[in-house]
């Protein structure tokens, strides 16, 4: 990603800016430690641009000692041309010779403390060293004396060209320079890049806290931040859309109670209503007032069906359906609710088609029978609200691998392909198209989401397929013991 490989960019120039001061660095230090070598190397130098007039004393000492001009010049030409000045003096310390002195006096230096030989003990000051070598006579082959020089620094230690030390010191001073604009740089790209944009989505989350939900939180390029940003105007919308989903619960919730204080005020009404005809005397003899208990009865159901969704509806909220399964055979189970099941349908005009009591499946479920035969009836009633007299429902039952599936099908009006989505949700009733269904789909709109509860409660799924016109058919499973 963008930030990412920018970052990884970044640190990898800031290294190697690093590593090329640190080694420029240390190969300053090593050119340092090679302009100033030890004391034994460092004299070389010296000893080999003096050598000439050592060999000359050596030879011609006596004749310097003996005050011999020709060879006092010579010596002192020696000394000139070398760059060099010079003490030439016995080991009793009497000075015989002084290149920068043209009258020789009775001179004598301390043998003790004059004479150095090594490198730093004789540096006399920032430009000179006085550096002391022994004369040796040729013919005695013994020291006759020393001979101290004094020596420009330069001739003991040799400057060096500064050429080579003045890329390694510019390319450190650029390498920091090059870091110091990499420092800026990233601060000024976490600013644009990182915290400008948090600061924006810390104002489209105060927005969303405010309920404003159609601002959408848009980032202009394709990095990390804008993955964020995606992320986060995805999270709006499910804000958004659970936000509309609550407000058609909650409509949903109304339209519930308005439709049940409809269902229910009409069965009583029309009961009240011929309880008082009875108690009126209006029906003259006994089979008209069964008749009339019967009408009663019908409408008593029905407010048993709606007030028992009711009672489920407010379990599931709280948690607090039962569901008990227990180790039992499915035929024994199943066939006594789909006989009762078929009676029903087939009063209500349309053909039932069962599975044949031989062909049922008989294999052990940990299944709750009542809750099962609620599941059933259900969909067995959502299956009478799309069929007209004529049509059919059929019931099917199936041991698939290590599961027990139940169809239902109808040949009905089908479900409608907007409604589909929403089939198990709670208070959703899906809309019919004329007037005779419209009578027929009224409900509570909690019959299918109870059904799926409780299958699920089981271990079970249940789904559905179904086309406009071409029927519908439920299928539930539940696993075998």
């Amino acid at each position: 990603m963008y930030v990412g490989l920018w970052l990884k960019r970044w640190t990898s120039a800031a290294a190697v800016c690093l590593i090329v001061a640190i080694g420029c660095g240390a190969y300053l230090l090593w050119q340092e430690r090679e302009i100033r070598p030890s004391a034994g190397y460092a004299i070389n130098p010296a000893r080999i641009q003096v050598n000439e007039i050592v060999l000359f004393l050596e030879r011609n000492h006596e004749a310097v000692a003996a005050d011999d001009g020709a060879a006092r010049e010579t010596l002192r030409q020696l000394s000139e041309d070398k760059g060099v000045a010079l003490l030439f003096a016995l080991l009793d310390g009497s000075v015989v010779f002084r290149s920068d002195d043209e009258r020789q006096s009775a001179e004598a230096i301390d043998v003790r403390t004059a004479l150095h030989y090594d490198l730093y003990r004789s540096k006399a000051d920032e430009e000179t060293f006085e550096v002391a070598f022994p004369i040796v006579g040729q013919a005695a082959q013994a020291q006759i004396g020393n001979v101290i020089f004094t020596l420009p620094a330069s001739l003991v230690l040799p400057e060096r060209s500064s050429a080579p030390l003045l890329f390694p010191i510019l390319l450190v001073f650029a390498c920091v320079l090059l870091v110091i604009a990499l420092l800026l740089l990233l601060n000024r790209k976490i600013k644009r890049d990182v915290l400008l944009p948090i600061v924006r989505l810390k104002d489209y989350s105060e927005a969303i806290l405010k309920g404003d939900y159609e601002r959408k939180a848009e980032h202009v390029r394709i990095d990390e931040v804008g993955d964020a940003y995606a992320m986060f105007d995805q999270m709006r919308l499910e804000i958004m859309h659970l936000g509309k989903r609550r407000d058609e619960q909650d409509k949903a919730q109304k339209e519930l109670i308005s439709n049940l204080s409809h269902e229910l005020k009409t069965p009583l009404t029309t009961m009240k209503a011929y309880l008082e005809a009875i108690e009126a005397g209006v029906c003259p003899d006994m089979d008209s007032v069964m008749e009339y208990v019967r009408v009663m009865q019908t409408h008593t159901h029905k407010m048993t069906a709606r007030v028992d969704d009711l009672l489920l509806h407010a379990l599931r909220e709280l948690g607090q359906i039962s569901v008990v399964p227990v180790e039992r055979y499915s035929r024994e189970m199943l066939l006594p609710i789909l006989q009762s099941i078929g009676h029903s349908v087939r009063a209500a005009g349309v053909s039932f088609i069962g599975p044949e009591p031989e062909s049922l499946p008989n294999v052990l479920v940990n299944a709750d029978a009542n809750r099962l035969e609620q599941v059933i009836s259900n969909l067995i009633a959502n299956a009478l609200k799309h069929t007209s007299p004529g049509d059919s429902i059929r019931v099917g039952v199936e041991r698939e691998e290590e599961r027990l599936t139940v169809t239902i099908e109808d040949t009905g009006r089908g479900i409608l392909p907007q409604d589909m989505p929403f089939i198990f949700e709670r208070y959703f009733q899906g809309r019919p198209n004329d007037f005779a269904a419209a009578r027929k789909n009224e409900g509570t709109g909690l019959g299918l989401s109870i059904c799926k509860h409780i299958i699920e409660a089981h271990g079970g799924t249940i789904s559905f397929r179904s086309s406009p016109g071409g029927g519908t058919s439920f299928y539930f499973s539940i696993p075998l013991c």
